[in-house]
C-alpha cells in the first residue's frame, strides 16, 4: 500500500512537469513551423541559418508534429547540402528513433 501511494505521489509531482515540456513543445512546433516556412519560401541557402535552426528543433523532436516540420526542412536542405542533411537525419535517429 505504501509503494502504491509513493507512485502515486511520484506521478503527481512529475505531471506539470509534463505539462510544461509539452507546452513548450507546442510552442516550439508554432515557432519553427513558421521559421521553417520562411526558410523555404525565401529559397534561404543560408547554411549556418539553415543548420541552427534544425539544431534547435532538435530537441524538440519527441512531438510527431515537430518531426514534420524537421523532415520538411531536410527535404528542402538536400538540394542545398546533401552530406549535411544526412547528418542531420542522423542526428535525429540517433536521439529519438528507438528502432535503430
Amino acid at each position: 500500500m505504501e509503494s502504491e501511494n509513493n507512485l502515486n505521489t511520484l506521478i503527481e509531482n512529475i505531471k506539470p512537469l509534463v505539462e510544461a515540456v509539452q507546452q513548450n513543445a507546442e510552442m516550439a512546433v508554432s515557432i519553427y513551423n513558421q521559421k521553417v516556412n520562411e526558410i523555404i519560401n525565401s529559397k534561404c541557402t543560408n547554411q549556418n541559418e539553415i543548420e541552427l535552426t534544425f539544431d534547435y528543433m532538435l530537441g524538440f523532436c519527441f512531438s510527431d508534429e515537430m518531426l514534420i516540420i524537421y523532415k520538411r526542412l531536410c527535404r528542402y536542405y538536400y538540394t542545398i547540402n546533401p552530406k549535411a542533411t544526412v547528418d542531420y537525419i542522423n542526428y535525429y535517429r540517433e536521439m529519438w528513433d528507438s528502432e535503430t
